[in-house]
């Protein structure tokens, strides 16, 4: 029994917990594009270098308010100037839109015109990052490191195996769940929340109804920018900060929409943690977790792992791949690409 806990304890520590706290990050960013998707009709290439600045934006205001002794206590300072890096991308991408997507909305362009009009915002947005805070990692974390430590845990249990909570992974989660259930409410509870959904479902039939399409599209601006921000903070805080990276993040941060059902939020919420435990697991070297299972000298002689971690992005290349072959409108029927 002692070596079925560690077991649990150990793939917990490697595998659970670290994948609950990807997925809620991905969740924020594809809850993002898939607002766009649905309400602008466009997939937004641009997203995750959103995210990189408004991280970006965040870092410096961190750095400034720990330079002035000013910190939230065990909690990072960067959830104080969080408010800020929002304020930043939001102004972004409202000046984007006013500068280059109304252009190509009112000449009614095709998609496919926006997807490529946001590839090059794309590019514009990371070197407008790299220029102002280069490309190396940066790590803005402080504050109490951990909620729980391995010793701790073996401590209190007597297990040989032990887990570690570190307090960003468990702000990831929490800031998630209300994250997620505030833009839920907002959809089907306001009026703006209401007008947005039938701009989605029918835009000339809204129109009629007199709802107003430049308060939609600003609307759905500033919501997609504050849920980029909060996913790029909340990874760097887990990981680190690098422009490169928010790059890399599109590719599992559109699979997770797409699984999930473009367009659809909750899809997007239930495709982020997918694809985040898909790429865990696939990652995972099971030596120790089938060493604790197996019979004495059956245990695996090498790390009993199907993919490296280096290949962690082409697991959700597959699964977008495969989707889009099988079903192509996701776990919950969203629009069809």
């Amino acid at each position: 029994m002692e070596n079925i806990l560690n077991a649990f304890v150990l793939l917990a520590n490697f595998v659970i917990i670290p994948a609950l706290a990807y997925g809620s990050q991905l969740a924020l960013g594809a809850l993002g594009v898939t607002l766009i998707y649905a309400v602008l009709r466009f997939s937004n290439f641009a997203h995750g270098d959103l995210m990189a600045f408004g991280t970006m934006i965040t870092i410096l205001v961190t750095w400034a308010l720990q330079g002035a002794g000013v910190t939230a206590g065990p909690l990072p300072t960067a959830l104080l100037a969080l408010p800020v890096g929002i304020l930043g991308a939001v102004l972004l991408a409202l000046v984007t839109d006013a500068w280059v997507y109304r252009f190509y909305r009112r000449q009614r362009s095709d998609p496919v015109v926006f997807v490529i009009a946001s590839v090059g915002v794309m590019f514009i947005y990371n070197a407008l990052t790299r220029f102002v805070i280069g490309a190396d990692d940066q790590r803005f974390e402080d504050g109490a490191r951990f909620v729980m430590r391995v010793p701790d845990f073996k401590a209190l249990t007597g297990l040989e195996e032990g887990i570690a909570i570190r307090t960003s992974q468990l702000i990831t989660l929490v800031v998630m769940i209300v994250t997620v259930a505030a833009v839920f409410w907002f959809l089907q509870r306001t009026r703006t929340g209401k007008a947005m959904r039938a701009y989605s479902d029918n835009e000339d039939l809204a129109l009629l109804s007199g709802i107003n399409p430049d308060r939609v599209v600003m609307i759905t601006w500033i919501l997609a920018a504050t849920l980029a921000t909060i996913a790029g903070v909340l990874y760097g805080l887990d990981k680190s900060f690098r422009p490169f990276t928010y790059f890399q993040l599109l590719l599992p941060i559109f699979a997770a929409a797409i699984v999930g059902g473009i367009g659809q939020p909750l899809g997007a919420v239930a495709g982020g943690f997918v694809i985040a435990f898909s790429e865990v697991m696939i990652t995972y070297a099971y030596k120790g977790f089938l060493t604790y299972l197996l019979p004495e000298g059956w245990a695996p002689e090498g790390l009993t792992q199907l993919l490296g971690t280096d290949y962690k992005f082409a697991v959700s290349f597959i699964i977008l791949v495969l989707v889009l072959l099988i079903r192509p409108t996701g776990i919950f029927r969203g629009k069809v690409l």
